[in-house]
């Protein structure tokens, strides 16, 4: 069953600073959605005209969400999602891709975004046999995150952590590496990391970086492939490896195959 919507979503909504532009609203104007501003789509248009490529990216990783839920729920029998730095609601979101593939699925979505709170009753929708939850947490606390999600999601068995196109938001490579290890110290043996970002691997994508981090909004920085890489580390990766976001088990079904060279790279591993 659902959880109860949030108690802060009028508190959310008098934090959104429209001023500048916003990475969760950002990156819903490039993947189609209506959550945005003018400030967002002003730096998005800009930004494609310097780098097209990042449309590619940002449609590729959802689409790569979409395949990393759906082998955890239907070759792997994952039946608990924790899904850390949401981002806002659009199409095929964890717990819909999960309880598609396995309605007693659960799952937690972390942020701690006041723009992603606002929207998170679109997140708070389940199958009668599953569960969904919304933890208004930061990804700095990985300790408290755990505790708090105890409350729906059973720990003494295996969990898949998400985390997609948001450790870049931690400009310290080894501190992002500390946050990683630290949530999943908090999971059982079995549980599985599913991690994508984008990459520094063409001077397009370095570029639109800059150029998004000139523009007022939170930085977010984009790492080389093997520090993407060194997420996994002491983890068993799930074949073909860390490899770019349309080669990691496309299907017909993608807008994209796995020849488009997008700067995203992506990994899903398992804990021993």
């Amino acid at each position: 069953m659902p959880e109860p919507a949030p108690q802060t979503t009028a508190g959310a909504l008098a934090r959104i600073d429209t001023s500048k532009p916003h990475s969760a609203r950002f990156w819903n104007y490039f993947v189609g959605g209506k959550d945005n501003y003018e400030v967002d789509r002003e730096i998005g248009d800009h930004i494609k005209e310097i780098f097209p490529g990042l449309v590619d990216v940002a449609v590729t990783s959802r689409h790569f969400l979409g395949r990393a839920v759906r082998h955890l729920a239907v070759d792997q029998g994952v039946r608990q999602f924790l899904d850390v730095g949401t981002g806002l609601p659009t199409a095929d979101n964890t717990h819909e891709v999960a309880q598609r593939a396995a309605p007693d699925a659960r799952i937690v979505y972390v942020d701690n975004d006041p723009i992603v709170l606002a929207h998170a009753n679109a997140l708070l929708t389940s199958t009668p046999e599953g569960r969904t939850a919304y933890l208004d947490a930061d990804l700095h606390e990985p300790e408290k995150v755990i505790e708090a999600a105890r409350g729906t999601l059973d720990l003494s068995r295996p969990v898949a952590l998400m985390i997609l196109n948001t450790l870049g938001h931690v400009a310290d490579h080894e501190q992002a590496r500390d946050l990683v290890r630290r949530l999943m110290a908090g999971l059982p043996s079995g549980s599985y990391l599913v991690i994508s970002d984008s990459t520094a691997t063409s001077e397009g994508m370095i570029a639109a970086s800059d150029a998004y981090n000139a523009s007022g909004a939170v930085p977010y920085h984009v790492r080389g492939v093997e520090e993407i890489a060194g997420f996994f580390e002491g983890l068993d990766l799930v074949e073909p490896g860390v490899v770019r976001v349309p080669e990691w088990r496309p299907d017909a079904g993608d807008p994209a195959n796995s020849a488009v060279a997008v700067d995203a790279y992506c990994g899903v591993a398992r804990k021993k």
